[in-house]
């Protein structure tokens, strides 16, 4: 449920952007960051940092124990999957608190970590594999939406008649929003990497930036927003349904 609040807000930002409207970063610090000025923000921001604590907590579980429904190496890359999922949802977690408290990292910071890395003995190697990496992730995403193996996740009857084709319509919609935007970013990395520029590199705010510059960019950026949207809705049926058996 948390993941769907931050979604929502994200999709709520990048249509603003896609609109007019860039005051604030389409990613997961501005989304918290325009949760904290609402009424009631702060105490809800705790409760968000609850649940991905939670998530962390459940996720680190799956990566000691989990996933028995698998064996051999499906079962060590799931569980692979699992343990990384901890540490975003820390971080989540993390920026979630700081909000929270009224601290703010510099904007900066992503790209003095890529210029300190590019810095580094085949520093652009490594930021373009990290540029690969990224994309992979992103057409995993995809594919999951293609193949609607996100299905596994939820309960056999979350799934059926009419409301389950919506779930399930949201998760493709959903799936596929986050591949394209991760997409987005993992392009921008290998060009930091490939112009030995690493203020090119960038996150979420930067993929839809550099996607609203695009020839209908403003409606391409809408829909990737309503993707977003789709997907946080989606994650609170997931809340509601997850298959717990593995």
């Amino acid at each position: 449920a948390s993941y769907g609040v931050v979604h929502l807000l994200i999709a709520w930002l990048a249509l603003q952007l896609a609109f007019g409207n860039s005051s604030g970063a389409a990613n997961q610090r501005g989304a918290m960051r325009q949760l904290a000025q609402q009424p009631f923000g702060k105490p809800l921001l705790w409760v968000i940092a609850l649940g991905f604590v939670a998530l962390a907590l459940w996720q680190g579980f799956d990566a000691a124990w989990g996933h028995r429904k698998h064996d051999g190496a499906k079962r060590t890359f799931k569980r692979l999957g699992s343990a990384g999922k901890v540490v975003v949802y820390l971080v989540l977690a993390f920026t979630a608190v700081k909000t929270a408290v009224g601290s703010s990292s510099s904007s900066s910071s992503k790209s003095g970590m890529t210029a300190k890395v590019m810095s580094w003995p085949f520093g652009p190697v490594l930021v373009g594999l990290a540029g690969l990496a990224i994309i992979a992730v992103g057409g995993y995403l995809v594919s999951r939406a293609v193949r609607k193996s996100f299905e596994h996740d939820l309960q056999p009857q979350a799934t059926s008649g009419t409301t389950g084709s919506t779930v399930v319509r949201l998760g493709q919609i959903g799936y596929t929003a986050k591949g394209v935007a991760l997409g987005i970013v993992g392009v921008l990395f290998i060009w930091a990497a490939l112009t030995y520029d690493p203020k090119k590199a960038g996150g979420l705010d930067a993929a839809l930036h550099t996607l609203i510059a695009q020839p209908f960019g403003p409606w391409l950026l809408a829909l990737v927003a309503v993707g977003i949207g789709c997907f946080g809705v989606f994650c609170f049926f997931w809340a509601k349904d997850a298959d717990t058996s593995s």
